[in-house]
């Protein structure tokens, strides 16, 4: 899959998300066969550039290219500056967000707010374009409401400004993430424009990300809620559409030592006290599916330093596994 000047290694992306994608989780779906991860979403005002926390969100040691930052705001001026200063940063692909639904994003006429305003739109990615001498990508819903899909006017718009490729999220503003995505209007929109087009919306497994491949005919796929608590995704849906073939589940064993070492890179990240707290969220998503995992999650929501989360993780997974001595 090519944007741009940038080919891609295959044709599945980590989806942004805020309060995921963070740098130690890119880290990992890349490592784990994602060929590419987009950062979290910044703000189009880059006087909030100097905060904490969107300094960690513009982070990108270490990370393999290329690096691709999510933008978000209303303002063509702003947005168009923000994507030079996140060039002179190091990104390498721009990506304009117009399909997050929150209500704190939408009620400001940003995120997937911005579909209601075609002619805003056009503005801001003729803007975006001119500004940067990197591809600019844009993410997009199917559109406001099930009343209102104009994903296929959008994507025109797009092509047509410059857009160097279209991800497409399958439900509108309107749908939040309720429901079951809908991949018709991204087949209407594969026919419509000839830039490199992304499905995304839930894409949970190897047979389903083969089956919207073929129901929509796009050139890649995105995807974000099933990989958390398991970037291992990209590997099983990467080595079934290669193979036809389901790659074993990984072990508890493998699961422990994938948590412990993803645990670590944030408590390097964000410090041991802050890294404690992010790290809530990642170990209820690694042990969601095992059993046990409710009481677990009540026990080591009450850990307040690494050492003890680490302690019960390795008591808890290793308690999975059953060890040769008690098979004997």
């Amino acid at each position: 899959m090519q944007i741009g000047k940038h080919r891609l290694q295959n044709r599945l992306i980590l989806a942004p998300m805020a309060g995921v994608t963070d740098r130690p989780f890119r880290q990992l779906c890349r490592a784990h066969g994602a060929a590419l991860a987009v950062s979290e979403m910044v703000s189009a005002d880059t006087s909030l550039y100097a905060s904490r926390k969107t300094l960690k969100r513009l982070d990108h040691r270490g990370e393999p290219g290329p690096i691709a930052v999510q933008i978000v705001g209303s303002d063509p001026r702003k947005l168009a500056e923000a994507a030079r200063v996140n060039v002179d940063r190091g990104a390498e692909i721009i990506d304009i967000n117009m399909g997050c639904p929150k209500k704190k994003v939408c009620k400001v006429a940003a995120g997937s707010a911005l579909m209601r305003d075609e002619r805003l739109v056009g503005r801001i990615l003729e803007q975006v374009v001119a500004a940067v001498d990197v591809p600019v990508t844009l993410k997009t819903r199917t559109g406001w409401s099930p009343q209102e899909r104009n994903g296929v006017r959008i994507a025109r718009i797009a092509e047509q400004a410059g857009i160097q490729a279209l991800a497409v999220h399958g439900r509108t503003r309107a749908c939040g993430f309720a429901g079951e995505a809908e991949y018709a209007t991204i087949a209407e929109i594969r026919a419509a424009v000839r830039i490199p087009l992304i499905a995304n919306g839930d894409i949970d497994s190897p047979a389903k990300a083969r089956r919207v491949l073929e129901e929509t005919g796009a050139d890649g796929l995105m995807i974000g809620r099933a990989a958390q608590g398991r970037p291992w995704i990209f590997r099983e849906i990467q080595h079934f559409l290669e193979t036809g073939e389901t790659l074993p589940p990984p072990t508890p064993d493998e699961i422990r030592d994938l948590l412990l070492g993803h645990l670590e890179a944030l408590y390097r990240f964000y410090g041991p006290e802050h890294g404690v707290r992010v790290a809530r969220k990642h170990i209820a998503w690694y042990s969601r599916t095992q059993p046990g995992s409710h009481t677990f999650r009540q026990r080591i929501n009450q850990a307040r330093t690494t050492q003890e989360q680490n302690r019960l993780i390795n008591d808890y997974f290793n308690s999975l596994s059953p060890r040769e001595e008690k098979a004997a």
